[in-house]
């Protein structure tokens, strides 16, 4: 005696499946002619109430002109915020040393360094500020905020061959930095000339915190330009 199969379960599901579908293409076309239609009847509208449309292109006009007189005031706000930026000594020294590298980094800013950028933080391999300045050099720089100004701990020698190592090889520099507000000891200003590198200590980062002139102009033996400016 045979057994009877069971009625496969499959053909039904894919009837189930082929129902959906339908079920849904048929809403998809629904839907596709009624916004169809919401647009004719909205283009038959805007074609009999031309006046409509002239006065909604003409506020877009008028939002695009304000959007843009807004954008630009900002710029030249941010221009001449950036040519008169200043700090003194105390309000550096009672920075953060996040707000110290963004300090920094506006100070290249101002100096005509639009691309400045902060990239410390974890994994930075030496590098606080970034920055291309009118001449097409590229700076690298690594600052040492210190708390207590020049009472806190001097930078040494080993701050300099972190940045010594990575400057270069690593960030492709014409000009390796080293910036703090505190003291620098003399071994490390040693080995600063005898690599090529430039120490901004106190003193200096006060002159140039203060005053209007570009880094460059405060330092010796920097590389020359890589290319002609209107500045230069």
């Amino acid at each position: 005696m045979t057994r009877r199969r069971p009625p496969a379960r499959r053909r039904t599901r894919r009837a189930g499946r082929k129902q959906q579908r339908d079920a849904q293409l048929t809403a998809l076309a629904v839907a596709a002619t009624a916004g169809v239609g919401l647009a004719v009847m909205v283009a038959k509208w805007l074609v009999a109430h031309g006046w409509v449309l002239m006065v909604l292109l003409a506020l877009a006009v008028l939002v695009g002109a304000g959007r843009l007189h807004t954008r630009r005031q900002q710029a030249r706000w941010e221009a001449v915020r950036a040519r008169g930026l200043r700090y003194g000594l105390p309000q550096l020294d009672a920075l953060h040393h996040t707000r110290f590298e963004d300090a920094v980094r506006d100070l290249m800013r101002r100096d005509g360094c639009q691309d400045a950028q902060r990239v410390g933080g974890r994994g930075d391999l030496g590098a606080d500020v970034k920055a291309t300045d009118p001449f097409g050099r590229r700076w690298v720089i690594q600052c040492k905020h210190r708390r207590n100004g020049a009472s806190g701990a001097a930078v040494g020698t080993p701050e300099l061959q972190v940045l010594n190592g990575t400057a270069r090889q690593v960030h492709g520099a014409d000009v390796a930095v080293i910036v703090t507000n505190g003291r620098v000891t003399g071994p490390a200003v040693t080995f600063a000339k005898e690599q090529r590198l430039h120490v901004v200590d106190r003193q200096t980062l006060a002159v140039w915190a203060s005053s209007s002139r570009p880094l460059w102009e405060l330092l010796r033996a920097v590389p020359p330009p890589r290319r002609p400016t209107s500045a230069g």
